[in-house]
């Protein structure tokens, strides 16, 4: 069995799963605070991120992009603390708030948060502490000790109070690592330098001390060793001992002989140490004494930080590869292991004792029987107060101190037991009890009141049942305290303390019996009861069944409380309270109807049974209410024709919640029953709701009853918002009825939804005095026609003068020619007309008057009108055609006359006479109208004449239209007769442009002609007419232009060249810009589009402009021309165009010319382009001289460039001048490699000293098969991991392997040898040198890349080498793998043993057996022996049986035995039974039981040995099955064992046949012999038939005698037992009939007594009898 180890190692986290790269795993880099967050600082591309793993979710790490050279979290919350530079800068992550902020003096380079409120900031002369509350800045504590003076700082500690303070750092000593800390005391303000590696303060309690001592423990690592030293700092506390320093070794193993502490945490729950150190062990020592209890190496990289695991009060840390490891006290196997391994009882002891931990009891317990047995009564006693567990604390040790005697004049062993255990801790319940006993019985009442407030003593329901004999309110403190609700309870009821119950019961989530409690509480105070009961249904869910609260108050007719009640606990109005709300209503109903009124009023309640509470109401007087719960109309008629019951308000709305039918039925029955007395509520509820009962079905209401007054009244109520005709017909109808006149002039007035024809007809039948409501009506809807042959037949004049003059004028053309259409009397209608002053449209009269040929009458209403001023258009267009039509002087009319409608009397003329319609359209500017007429009738100068005065470009566009037939003829017009009459310009520019828009060019240019080119004209010099003849030509003819050039003067040029040259006259262009002097323009014309560059140059000969030279220059460069642009430019003496220049010289190769141009160019600006091109040039032309003399002299050129260039050209010589002049080495490199100058090479190189450089140069090198200084360069090179892969294969493609080799082994020595370098060398051997690879790996395997290597090593099938590098990669499997597929080179057997523990895949084990199997199978048991904590047995046995080889692998089955595995227990007894060891497979049997006992006994059972078939019955006893034991035995003649299992089954039938067996194979003594085994089995009778059948009574004799001896007893025992019971019966008084029973009030029915005959049930038994009541017999009840 493996050893029991004292402490739990447990992996949390491996940060690579959570995807932190392993790089950014360092102290540098992460920080960890407590053992809730673990902080690291990452850059992820570009980007800088801090990464916060909660370790409570370590799956969703928390990622925010902060730039920072630190950070760390708070130990509890998620705060951080953030630092760059300078600057520190708290926030809070989860409020997303920055909380302080502070810039240092001095730069931090430790800092650590030494509790929740406190960060220590250290820098390289000063501590200070800055508090995170508050606006508090950073305090210095103190100033850093010289000894700690370029120190590396890795930790800072401070004591719980912060009175002492430590500073710990590192440095490199003489080939080892010092460790230096400087310990600071507040108080004292002194600083100690202390040698040591890691540190931690503790607070630890002495025994006998009253208060806690603050403890220093420091490791250190020296060249003469370790050591951990425990000391207490400052003074002991008052009246304390101090504590003695203690210094122990601490043992470092021989492989780790640079190994040194790392990191110290101490556990406050177990007082221990733990102590990591770099290597990854951990030292655990306890704190008192200082004592190693055990040390292991539990990591295999530096665990580089670690803090306190709170959970387990142990220590948790992160290793460099990323486990997050914790490391703890096994508190269940510290002190056995104490106890046995390190065999020290004595520390075992005392820690279980401190700690309160397991292990110890037997020690404990053997002690106390020694003390005990001593009569050292008191030491006992002090060993079971401090034994762990309470081991000891038990009732038999109560009652071992109970039985002790007490010496005279002492204190009992017993009270000294309870005085200990008093002074130490709290006693038990069962100590408290026997304790308390003796206290009560003597009246001391306020010890225990005085324990309970010290929680001395464990309460318990026991306890509190003692107590409350003496004092109920005591009891209930030791209730409340033990947790007993129902005593608790029971306790507040008997005191009164009601209020409470409640409170607590949902304090313990406890359910008493509430209404067993409210009974009692309403017998006793009603007041109080009422409380209570509120207070049961105060929360949502009530406490009890709100029914049986309800017949609680009942019980004592408490209504108007029980009212309260329920009004309070109904308040929520749930359905499931519909019976309570209807009882609440009937209780109130029959005693308090307005109390019912008021609670249906606040409409409280929904779910009662309305049907019951409805009559109720009634039968009460509630009408109302009544009415609001009937349901059936026939109630609801009855109650409802009784209106001066109700308030008629309430009525209306109440018909609101009936049905249409049910609403007119009620309206119905209350017309019927006293129309007087609700005619008005009727009209009331008809008029708010007639939209849902109908209208049309309440106006037939109101008529059935012939109440035109209530259908008058109704209908005016609604008619304002109606839209229905027959609502509108019906009010004006009983409006007349009623003879409310004014209502029927509003209605026929204002509405518009009556139908007028409708209407009209009932007016005219209705004969009214007043036919102003007919004349509305008329009027509105168009029947004046209608009305005035109504009225005028009926000789109603006046109606029509008061209508036309009154009622609305406007219908006055109307009523004139209805008047007109009867034959009307002149004078009557002009007198009509004359008397009308209102407003009338003049044109409908004149229209009315005009249709019927009667204008003529309106002659003097018109006159008169014009003389009385009036500007009507209708009247003068009236007036215009009576004097057409009389040909009075109509032309003077049109022309003079400002306010007739021209577009109206012009197509009056236009049949009559056309000119007279010109005359009228010209006046009013209708311009389609007088176009029209004219081209109707010819009238074309008059057109061109309007035309050319109305200057509208739209309509000259419609006129000169292409699909305008008239449009010559017009033309013509416009050309001879219109322009020449016009002397205004602006006549003849909208005319022409008009010409112009209308694409006309040959009539324009005839009509320019004659504008501009003849010599009267007064336009002849006008310059936009000249230019638009220009333009015209151009665009028509372009033949006449050159001539109008040459004949006009005043016209734009450069415009008019422009206009030219892009209608490709470019002669025509280049004589414009001649003729006015514009050279520039001139030379662009021939050199851009007459592109003949001589006839631009003689031209530029001849003009001799700058200007034109510059740009004959540039046409020149375009012409690729470069000599003779050049020549051009320098003419022009320009160099604005030197990038051109140079371009085009630098493709033509024309460097000579260029430098002529570049050196004029440099005269006139000093650009840097300039002159970098001009060294360039002067290196073209290889004029090196020049070129010297020019860069050793101030210039701006960019040498560098020009260098590059030349090198890329391959003018080394010149790129050689211009690199050595800037100093540019690493080009200079370059160019002397190409020289062949490679030692300067070298040279400039190691100047330069650039990587790209050292390639370059290293190359060029191995190239020449300069090795030497090939290897100089590679050695610079090599250092960096990025370029060393080029070098690698730069070499081996080159063939050059063993000086690569060479270069690598000389680059190991160098001072910044990296992973990569020692990699690379790895393969190279393992390619070009393997046999030097293992030794190699041997070296160097912990600095190279392992999977890099494994795969060289793989393809060069080093199989050994791979094993190795698996290993040490820790890939178990793949070692595995390896040597089982090259076992002849690759497996070693302690090596494989060792290795295949470690693997993952749990299926190589299996694998390797096989291989073990099929390569060793001799060893395959050792195999076995190390896999066996890790084999699944089951499985393995299932391999070997299916292999054949269980009998080799027997030792295995016999190890792995004890975990009592089905298979193995199987396949052991199949191995032993082929053996034939009986004796082996039944002490298998008997030791291991989980196996297949059926199957196994059945295989036995057909054995050929006796023992096995023993055995079978043995597994057939073992599983119940006597018979088939028993008949196994019966075969085999196994008589002792077959009378064993018959007396074990306890079965009669199995003993019985048993004995018969014997008795037929003739068996006497195994007969008798049966009869003892199975004694209490057999039935005497069938023993004696047996005898006596078989005559052997002899035999059976003892057995007979033994059971008649038996029997004897028994009737001896009954009749003592009986006489016994006569005795003590004849001795009792004989029962009252009164004194004992309760009375039937509180005992209730049949509770007591015996019911009498008469209630008893026919055939019901007494109790216990079997007997009907009434014939009990004598002596039954006694027996029973």
């Amino acid at each position: 069995m493996a050893q029991q180890l004292p402490i739990r190692f447990q992996e949390h986290l491996q940060l690579q799963n959570v995807g932190i790269n392993v790089q950014q795993i360092g102290f540098a880099t992460l920080t960890m605070e407590s053992d809730k967050f673990i902080c690291i600082r990452e850059k992820v591309a570009d980007t800088a991120q801090v990464v916060i793993i909660d370790l409570a979710d370590p799956n969703n790490p928390i990622r925010r992009p902060i730039t920072a050279d630190s950070a760390v979290m708070n130990p509890a919350s998620k705060v951080i603390a953030l630092k760059a530079g300078k600057n520190l800068q708290i926030f809070n992550i989860e409020m997303k708030s920055k909380m302080k902020a502070h810039q240092m003096t001095d730069d931090v380079i430790f800092w650590k948060w030494i509790n929740l409120n406190t960060i220590a900031l250290v820098t390289e002369t000063t501590v200070y502490h800055w508090s995170m509350e508050g606006e508090s800045q950073p305090q210095k504590m103190f100033d850093r000790h010289s000894s700690l003076a370029g120190c590396q700082i890795i930790n800072y500690r401070a004591d719980k109070s912060l009175k002492w303070l430590l500073l710990v750092g590192i440095s490199a000593q003489q080939h080892r690592v010092a460790g230096h800390m400087q310990l600071y005391s507040v108080e004292r303000k002194v600083s100690q330098p202390i040698e040591g590696h890691a540190a931690a303060f503790a607070q630890f309690k002495m025994p006998g001390n009253s208060e806690e001592s603050t403890l220093f423990t420091f490791a250190v690592r020296t060249q003469q060793g370790g050591k951990l030293h425990i000391i207490e700092v400052g003074s002991p506390p008052t009246g304390c001992q101090p504590f003695t320093k203690k210094a122990v070794d601490v043992f470092f193993p021989p492989e780790a002989q640079t190994d040194f502490p790392v990191a110290m945490q101490v556990s406050t729950k177990y007082d221990t140490i733990y102590l990591i150190t770099k290597f990854g062990y951990v030292h655990l020592y306890d704190l008192e004494t200082g004592t190693c209890i055990y040390m292991n190496r539990i990591s295999g990289e530096t665990i580089f930080v670690t803090a306190v695991h709170e959970p387990s009060s142990g220590i948790i840390g992160v290793n460099r590869k990323g486990q997050v490891l914790s490391v703890s006290v096994d508190d269940g196997n510290i002190v056995p292991y104490i106890t046995n391994t390190l065999q020290n009882p004595e520390l075992a002891l005392r820690m279980a004792t401190r700690n309160d931990l397991a292990g110890a009891e037997e020690l404990f317990v053997r002690k106390f029987n020694v003390l005990f047995s001593q009569s050292q009564f008191q030491e006992a006693a002090k060993i079971a107060a401090k034994a762990p567990k309470g081991v000891l604390r038990t009732p038999e040790t109560i009652q071992r101190f109970q039985h002790v005697p007490t010496p005279p004049g002492q204190t009992s062993p017993l009270l000294q037991y309870f005085g200990i255990l008093l002074e130490s801790s709290q006693l038990n319940k069962y100590e408290a009890l026997e304790l308390c006993r003796p206290v009560l019985a003597q009246g001391k009442k306020q010890l225990i009141e005085k324990w309970l407030k010290e929680d001395k003593l464990e309460c318990s329901e026991e306890l509190g049942e003692l107590v409350k004999q003496v004092d109920p309110t005591l009891a209930l403190s030791v209730f409340l305290r033990a947790g007993v609700p129902g005593k608790v309870i029971q306790c507040f009821a008997e005191t009164g303390q009601f209020q409470k119950i409640i409170l607590y019961a949902k304090k313990v989530n406890y359910q008493p019996d509430y209404v067993f409690l409210l009974r009692n509480v309403m017998r006793l105070n009603p007041d109080q009861g009422t409380e209570f009961a509120k207070m049961l249904v105060a929360d949502e869910e009530p406490l009890a069944d709100l029914n049986q609260i309800v017949d609680v108050f009942m019980e004592v007719n408490m209504v108007q409380q029980c009212t309260s009640f329920l009004l309070d606990a109904l308040k929520n109005n749930r359905p499931n309270e519909g019976q309570l709300q209807t009882r609440l209503l009937e209780m109130n109903l029959l005693t308090a109807p307005q109390v019912a009124d008021a609670i249906m009023g606040n409409q409280m309640f929904t779910h009662y049974d309305k049907a019951h509470i409805a009559q109720l109401c009634e039968k009460a007087g509630l009408l109302q209410r009544a009415l609001e719960h009937y349901t059936d109309i026939y109630d609801i008629k009855r109650a409802v024709v009784h209106t001066h019951m109700l308030n008629p308000d309430w009525l209306v709305n109440y018909f609101g919640s009936l049905s249409v039918e049910d609403s007119l039925e009620c309206l119905r029955a209350m017309l019927q029953a006293n129309i007087r007395q609700n005619l008005q509520v009727c009209v009331k509820i008809a008029s708010k709701y007639y939209e849902q009962l109908s209208t049309l079905s309440l106006i037939e209401l109101f008529e059935s009853f012939k109440s035109y007054e209530g259908l008058f009244y109704f209908l005016g109520s609604i008619v304002n918002f109606s839209q229905d005709q027959d609502v509108h017909f019906k009010y004006i109808q009983a409006a007349c009825k009623t003879g409310q006149m004014k209502e029927v002039e509003r209605i026929c007035r204002e509405s518009n939804c009556y139908d007028a024809e409708r209407v009209k007809n009932f007016l005219k039948e209705a004969k009214l005095t007043d036919q102003l409501p007919l004349i509305i009506v008329c009027d509105r809807f168009e029947y004046v026609h209608d009305l005035v042959l109504y009225l005028y037949r009926n000789n109603l004049q006046k109606y029509i003068e008061i209508y036309v003059q009154k009622v609305n004028p406007s219908r006055l053309p109307i009523v004139a020619g209805g008047l007109l259409d009867v034959d009307c009397a002149d004078d009557v209608i002009k007198n009509l007309v004359l008397s009308v002053r209102g407003p009338f449209s003049t044109d409908e009269l004149v229209e009315e008057f005009e249709k019927r040929n009667r204008l003529k009458l309106l002659l003097p209403w018109m006159e008169s009108r014009i003389h009385e001023g009036v500007e009507e258009p209708a009247t003068h267009n009236a007036l215009a055609k009576i004097y057409i039509d009389s040909n009075n002087n109509p032309e003077r009319f049109l022309r003079e006359n400002q306010f007739y409608d021209s577009r109206i009397v012009g197509r009056y003329c236009e049949k009559r006479d056309p000119h007279l319609a010109c005359v009228a359209y010209e006046r009013g500017q209708c311009d389609d109208e007088l176009i029209k007429v004219c081209n109707e009738n010819s009238l074309f100068k008059s057109e061109a004449r309007y035309l050319v005065r109305r200057r509208d470009p739209d309509l000259w566009g419609r006129v000169l239209d292409e699909e305008n037939q008239y449009r010559r003829p017009l033309i013509d017009q416009v050309v001879q007769t219109a322009l020449s009459e016009t002397q205004d310009p602006e006549d003849v520019s909208v005319t022409v442009k008009a010409f112009m828009s209308a694409d006309l060019p040959n009539e324009l240019i005839e009509l320019l002609e004659k504008i501009v080119l003849d010599e009267n004209s007064l336009f002849r010099d006008h310059r936009n007419l000249q230019n638009l003849l220009i333009l015209t030509a151009v665009k028509a003819d372009q033949t006449r232009v050159m001539e109008y050039i040459n004949r006009l003067d005043n016209y734009d040029a450069p415009d008019i060249a422009n206009i030219c040259i892009s209608s490709d006259l470019f002669e025509e262009a280049f004589a414009i810009f001649k003729k006015f002097d514009v050279n520039t323009s001139a030379i662009e014309v021939l050199i851009t589009h007459v592109h003949n560059l001589d006839r631009a140059y003689e031209f530029a000969e001849r003009c001799n402009q700058p200007a034109v030279w510059s740009l004959l220059g540039k046409a020149q460069l375009d012409s690729q021309m470069v000599k003779e642009a050049i020549d051009s430019y320098i003419k022009a003496d320009d160099p604005s165009t030197y990038t051109e220049v140079i371009q085009a010289a630098n493709e033509a190769a024309n460097f000579e010319d260029l430098v002529r141009y570049l050196q004029m160019a440099r005269k006139k600006t000093r650009e840097t382009f300039i002159e970098t091109e001009l060294v360039f040039a002067f290196a073209k032309t290889n004029r090196l001289a020049d070129l010297e003399e020019f860069i050793s002299g101030p210039n701006h050129a960019q040498i560098m460039q020009v260098g590059e260039r030349c090198y890329e050209e391959k003018m080394y010589e010149a790129a050689k001048l211009l690199f050595n002049n800037i100093s540019n080495f690493a080009r200079l490199a370059s160019t002397l490699v190409h020289l062949g100058e490679f030692q300067n090479a070298v040279d400039s190189a190691r100047k330069a000293n650039s990587t790209r450089t050292w390639k370059e140069v290293c190359f060029s090198c191995v190239e020449a098969k300069e090795f030497r200084l090939a290897q100089v360069c590679g050695l610079h090179i090599v250092v960096h991991a990025d370029e060393l892969a080029d070098l690698i294969n730069y070499y081996q493609d080159r063939g050059h392997f063993n000086e690569l080799i060479t270069l690598m082994e000389a680059a190991l020595g160098l001072e910044r040898a990296h992973m990569g370098m020692f990699t690379e060398l790895a393969i190279l051997y393992s390619k070009y040198k393997p046999s030097k690879m293992r030794e190699h790996l041997e070296l160097f395997w912990s600095r190279v890349n392992i999977p890099k290597v494994l795969r060289a090593a793989e393809q060069a099938h080093l199989w050994p080498e791979l094993v190795f590098l698996y290993d040490k990669y820790e890939e178990y499997d793949n070692a595995v793998l390896t040597m089982m597929a090259h076992p002849t080179e690759a497996w070693r057997e302690s090596l494989f043993k060792e290795v295949v523990t470690k693997v993952a895949n749990i299926e190589l084990y299996y694998r390797a057996l096989q291989f073990y199997l099929d390569h060793r199978p001799l060893i395959v048991n050792d195999l076995l022996v190390v896999l066996t904590p890790r084999l699944d047995h089951t499985r393995a046995v299932s391999f070997f049986t299916r292999v054949g080889h269980l009998k080799l692998v027997k030792p295995y089955l016999r190890t792995v035995q004890s975990n009592n595995n089905k298979a193995v227990n199987e396949a052991l007894s199949q191995v032993l039974i082929e053996e034939e060891d009986y004796e082996g497979l039944r002490k298998s049997i008997d030791t291991f039981d989980n196996f297949d006992t059926i199957a196994l006994a059945q295989q036995l059972e057909k054995h050929e040995l006796l023992e096995f078939r023993r055995i079978g019955a043995y597994l057939y006893k073992n599983n119940n099955r006597w018979a088939q034991s028993v008949d196994l035995c019966k075969k085999d003649l196994l008589y002792r064992d077959a009378m064993q299992y018959a007396c074990e089954s306890r079965n009669t039938e199995i003993a019985e046949g048993l004995i018969a067996w014997f008795l037929e194979i003739g068996k006497k003594e195994c007969f008798a012999s049966c009869l003892f085994t199975c004694y209490d089995l057999l039935r005497p009778d069938v023993i004696l038939e047996l005898a006596w059948r078989h005559n052997i009574m002899d035999f059976a004799m003892p057995y007979l005698v033994q059971v008649l001896r038996e029997y004897l007893t028994k009737v001896d025992k009954l009749q003592k037992a009986d006489a016994d019971r006569a005795e003590e019966q004849s001795d009792q008084p004989p029962p009252s009939m009164m004194s004992d029973m309760p009375l039937m009030i509180t005992a209730g029915p049949g509770i007591g007594a015996v019911p009498p005959p008469a209630m008893v049930p026919p055939g019901m038994m007494a109790p216990g009898t079997g007997v009907p009541y009434g014939q009990q017999q004598p002596g039954l009840y006694r027996q029973y």
